[in-house]
């Protein structure tokens, strides 16, 4: 079980949310249920996952059964806009407010200078918000929120909350991981023409490529040598709280269903345990939720896990063998023979699973179990027919079955807590319900006062704690009437159906909408010039800068293709990764730079390492073509 709310004495604790992806409705609430403070979507157009894209009509279903929970609704509008795109973007926005959306995410600067409604806005992390002088700006010009780049340290992330203690700040938590600091990545407009500022991201960074160096020297060979592991920061929640995070936010608008309810589910349980034992923080939304699972976040889609560069740099953030999931460790090859294999470990592998490996050239391969017996594991056929794995290769299991199957069913149920109270009135009956926010529903009816031939108490808390079909769960009842007086159990039902209408509405109209912050005058961008970094993509967003000092504003990379430009700008470095990082403990590297990367269809990228600034640049290497 797993409880939100505010507990008694705690209304000044500082809310923490938790905040989940939703690729559609049905994702979005199966979040709410799994226990999110809040989700974030995709509409029609305009979100950073341009094939994630959602009705009006299923967020405004989405919000209508979030917010009687208190959970809170937030909507994706974070691309670069064309100037043919901005009066539809205004008129998005617009409905979006009208069907009661808590806030949108935004990267184009042109929104700034729309006529829009009071809709709190949040900066995205394309906005690439990574620096105390840029919330500082963001927070003046109306944001309430940012959401900071993904690479930053705790102790900067604590930096920017002491120094802007009003903003509220957002900050990724799990899922997978852009190698680029966001909204600096243009491999896959430069590549495929398909922006990732405009949510087409190809996923470039999940690549296979060569390495050589200046010589032509082959150093790797057919390595995904800008992948990363996923952000897993389950045991660090604590910490970013009193860092001054305020969302806890998980990736994954691509995931489907069952990732959503057992990620979520994992990190909801873990925010309640942290708090229980603290009474200055609260959760964000309210609740009960029951589970019918184990949440187990290795049993979901992962490329192994890091928590990035929380802590500093440090080894095996990345994972070069495969961009797919490699799951569980489950044991290792003991014994092989033709068409089966013999696993030694303690995980019970099952008819169903999906299991994989590194071989020896260290590409990932895997198969599908057909049956087990005994010790022995028999592969699909064809799958694994002349499957000849050495004895001590790790297996790991990337497909749980019987782990999936559950997840394909309901698995968690989310109520309100009650208080009911049934008394007489002088005319008839009354039953109020009071719910774990303080929020009280009364419902009365007359009818006679008639002398009960039998107790009634038990039928009274029988028929009053009928509450399923409805998002409340009864706490306790409590009788309060002469115990000679007789009420029907109709009249019970009436009573109860008119006192959780009510209740339910109350819930709907207390839900505080945040309002827009305020922006301030006079404000100047902290820089002076803008390259294509600034993704500047029309006119009204030029403007804006040039309005807040700006003096040189450049056009996006999308408009301009800058030759030879910077495509990705990136903490990962793979100098560092292959141990030739002398600043921290490498050895000097045997291979003359600059060193190139060659993907499947030719085309060579040259990695530049900015070791003052712990930055490795991906350049497009116009001169190797």
């Amino acid at each position: 079980m797993n409880r939100l709310g505010v507990p008694d004495g705690s209304v000044s604790a500082r809310p923490l949310e938790l905040l989940s992806p939703a690729r559609n409705l049905e994702c979005g609430l199966e979040a709410v249920k799994h226990g999110a403070d809040a989700v974030y979507i995709g509409a029609t157009r305009f979100g950073a996952r341009a094939s994630a894209g959602n009705s009006l009509e299923d967020i405004a279903a989405l919000v209508s059964f979030a917010h009687p929970f208190g959970a809170r609704v937030y909507v994706t509008v974070n691309t670069i806009l064309k100037d043919s795109e901005l009066a539809d973007t205004a008129k998005l926005v617009r409905q979006l407010y009208d069907i009661g959306v808590d806030a949108i995410l935004v990267q184009d600067t042109a929104l700034l200078r729309m006529e829009l409604p009071p809709i709190a806005l949040h900066a995205s992390t394309q906005m690439d918000v990574r620096s105390v002088e840029k919330v500082r700006f963001l927070a003046a010009c109306g944001f309430s929120r940012v959401v900071l780049a993904r690479e930053l340290q705790i102790q900067e992330i604590r930096a920017i909350h002491e120094a802007c203690p009003d903003v509220e700040l957002e900050c990724f938590v799990h899922g997978a991981l852009c190698v680029s600091y966001s909204g600096q990545c243009y491999a896959s407009e430069y590549c495929f023409r398909r922006s990732a500022n405009r949510g087409e991201c190809a996923q470039f960074c999940r690549l296979p490529f060569d390495l050589t160096d200046a010589d032509g020297h082959t150093i790797a060979l057919r390595k995904h040598l800008l992948s990363l592991k996923d952000m897993n920061r389950l045991d660090y929640l604590e910490e970013l709280a009193d860092a001054g995070v305020t969302s806890f936010k998980i990736e994954g608008r691509l995931k489907d269903a069952p990732y959503v309810k057992n990620v979520t589910a994992a990190y909801s349980q873990r925010l309640d345990t942290i708090l229980s034992n603290r009474s200055d923080l609260k959760r964000a939304s309210s609740g009960i939720v029951h589970y019918s699972f184990t949440p187990d976040i290795r049993k979901s889609f992962n490329r192994g896990f890091t928590d990035y560069f929380l802590h500093g740099r440090t080894d095996g953030i990345w994972q070069f063998n495969t961009p797919k999931s490699t799951g569980l460790p489950v044991g290792t090859v003991s014994q092989a023979g033709h068409g089966w294999i013999a696993v030694q470990g303690d995980i019970e592998i099952r008819n169903g699973d999906g299991l994989c490996y590194v071989d020896s050239s260290g590409t990932l391969q895997g198969f599908r179990i057909n049956k087990v017996e005994a010790n022995r594991i028999y592969p699909y056929h064809g799958a694994g027919k002349n499957l000849q794995i050495p004895k001590g290769v790790r297996l790991f299991r990337n497909y749980d079955s019987l782990f999936e199957k559950k997840l394909a069913g309901d698995t968690a149920e989310r109520h309100i807590p009650v208080s009911i109270s049934f008394s007489d009135t002088s005319e008839g009956f009354k039953v109020s319900l009071t719910d774990c926010d303080g929020n009280v529903a009364v419902a009365e009816l007359p009818f006679p006062h008639q002398t009960a031939r039998t107790p009634q108490a038990d039928n009274i808390r029988l028929q009053l704690s009928k509450l399923g079909g409805t998002i409340f769960e009864t706490d306790r009842v409590e009788i309060m009437m002469d115990s000679g007086l007789f009420v029907p159990s109709s009249l019970l039902t009436a009573l109860r159906r008119d006192a959780v209408e009510k209740l339910l509405g109350l819930r709907m109209d207390s839900h505080s909408v945040p309002p827009r912050r305020e922006p301030a005058s006079g404000l100047q961008y902290p820089e002076k010039t803008l390259s294509y970094l600034g993704n500047v993509m029309n006119s009204q967003a030029k403007a804006f800068y040039q309005e807040h000092g700006v003096l040189s504003v450049d056009d996006a990379y999308e408009l301009s293709h800058t030759d030879c430009a910077v495509l990705m700008y990136c903490r990962h470095c793979i100098r560092f990764a292959m141990g030739w990082c002398t600043k921290r403990g490498g050895s000097r590297s045997p291979y003359p730079e600059p060193y190139i990367l060659r993907s499947a269809d030719g085309r060579t990228f040259r990695l530049e390492f900015d070791c003052r600034n712990c930055l490795m640049r991906v350049r497009a290497d116009k001169s190797c073509h």
